[in-house]
């Protein structure tokens, strides 16, 4: 079994080999795993069946700076899930920005917003998000604390929902907001390729209280987007018992839980992405993720 001091899992590549491993932050170092004896290259098959004491550490510690952090689910087998407008100053924000053209009504919703986002826009640390400048002029930015769920079912009622999480990571849930506006839809703008970075690693659900996180973004430095998960309008287990009502959820389904205040469209004037930014969003726990927006 993994030792207890390691549990953050990574998707790495070292060289032309790739694994899954477990993150050693005191020594930044990363260590290759096998699951029930065999190497473990890829985090999403092992999730339907997982056991915790079937993991073990092998090998030597490699050096951080010498492997490429990958998604740690680098190609999903279904959307990702999202949740739109799920904190108060979000929805103000968003409500009062000129971008939302939906008929959704009041700032704060009633119920859940869902939409999803194709398994082609994920990418992982350190990958530049393509802007389609082609497309769009108004490249935004959304921290997510991302649960992964871990065992599947339908109609989970929300007392039994947090046996349902396997662990958490963190996406950038990028967003043309001028796609978005103009089809009065979501899925469009945020649908891109690219637009779903994703990492830098994920943690299990004993590790992390999911109920009590800071997200934060930066660009280029710059502190834009603070919050607790605790602001959120609709928690983790109500947005898992209303999603899974009568539609079946999967081992390594993920569920992006919101974005809090301070996105581009927030500002006055807006402050939209531009070629040569940085965009850094972290969580508790949960590391930095960072990309670059590619030049156009």
């Amino acid at each position: 079994m993994v030792e207890e001091a390691w549990v953050k899992l990574v998707n790495f590549r070292n060289g032309a080999s790739r694994g899954l491993g477990v993150l050693d932050e005191g020594r930044h170092a990363v260590r290759r795993i096998e699951y029930a004896g065999r190497p473990a290259e890829e985090l999403l098959p092992l999730l339907e069946d997982w056991d915790p004491e079937a993991v073990r550490a092998v090998g030597d510690p490699v050096a951080l700076s010498a492997v490429e952090l990958l998604a740690p689910i680098p190609r999903p087998a279904r959307n990702v899930f999202c949740v739109g407008k799920n904190y108060h100053d979000h929805s103000a924000e968003f409500a009062s920005s000129g971008y939302d053209a939906t008929d959704r009504g009041a700032a704060v919703p009633k119920l859940p917003i869902f939409f999803t986002k194709p398994s082609t826009t994920v990418i992982g640390p350190g990958v530049e998000i393509d802007p389609h400048r082609e497309l769009t002029s108004s490249l935004d930015y959304e921290v997510e604390l991302t649960v992964v769920i871990g065992r599947g079912g339908r109609g989970i009622p929300r007392e039994r929902a947090m046996e349902h999480v396997w662990g958490y990571t963190l996406i950038n849930d990028v967003t043309a907001r001028d796609l978005q506006r103009d089809h009065a839809q979501w899925f469009l703008g945020k649908s891109l390729d690219t637009f779903c970075p994703m990492g830098p690693w994920v943690v299990t659900a004993d590790e992390l209280d999911g109920a009590d996180v800071i997200v934060e973004t930066l660009v280029n430095g710059e502190l834009r987007q603070h919050a607790n998960l605790r602001d959120l309008i609709f928690d983790i287990p109500t947005l898992i018992s209303t999603l899974s009502a009568g539609m079946t959820l999967e081992p390594g389904d993920l569920l992006a839980t919101g974005t809090p205040a301070g996105v581009g469209l927030g500002f006055d004037p807006p402050r939209f992405l531009q070629p040569g930014d940085e965009v850094c969003v972290r969580a508790t726990g949960l590391g930095e993720l960072r990309n670059r927006i590619a030049a156009a």
